[in-house]
């Protein structure tokens, strides 16, 4: 026998076995009585629009609104520090122009304190800047707590497995939406916080 040959003989051969392997396997019955004809587990899937949620959750908007003032803040302190610097700069610009400076001290005394408000003013935004952002962190994470304690609160009462962001998926039917009962439901347990 060549080699061709023999690999025909056992490529049938693989083909036998596998056949009666196959045929050995025990068969389900067509109707088992000890179990449901409908074996697969039924999911209650819901969605919510996180964008619709931040800006009608009271909360979220308020601390949206904070975050604003801080930022609005933060620009007026950056404009009056450069301000302040641009005016000390020009009148130096000045003092040189008209010859005003007596001695080269008195003119390196100014770039010193020139340089000294930029550093400063550095420093301090820089600082305001951290606390800021400090700030945002802290709220978003009490934002974040208060929207899924509510959430697993809301699912659990209302029977869904499973509740997911809208920006997950790529479709879904919109009768899955819950957004506005979780907004409605999150703004009625919202108690404002008086400063």
């Amino acid at each position: 026998m060549n080699l061709i040959t023999i690999s025909k003989y056992a490529l049938v051969a693989a083909v036998i076995v596998a056949a009666v392997s196959c045929n050995n396997t025990p068969q389900k019955p067509a109707n088992d009585a000890s179990k449901p004809a409908a074996a697969i587990e039924k999911m209650t899937i819901r969605y919510i629009d996180e964008d619709s949620i931040m800006n009608n959750y009271n909360f979220a908007k308020e601390l949206s609104e904070a975050m604003l003032r801080k930022q609005n803040q933060f620009d007026a302190a950056q404009q009056q520090r450069g301000s302040e610097i641009n005016k000390f700069g020009n009148a130096m610009q000045q003092k040189m122009q008209n010859n005003q400076y007596l001695s080269e001290d008195s003119y390196k005394a100014d770039q010193q304190k020139l340089i000294k408000m930029q550093s400063e003013a550095e420093n301090y935004l820089s600082g305001l800047q951290q606390n800021i952002q400090n700030e945002l962190n802290q709220s978003n994470m009490q934002l974040m707590d208060s929207i899924n304690n509510f959430m697993k609160d809301y699912a659990k009462a209302k029977g869904f497995d499973m509740v997911l962001r809208k920006s997950a998926a790529l479709y879904i039917d919109p009768k899955y939406d819950i957004t506005d009962e979780v907004i409605e439901g999150l703004n009625k347990r919202y108690v404002k916080v008086k400063k």
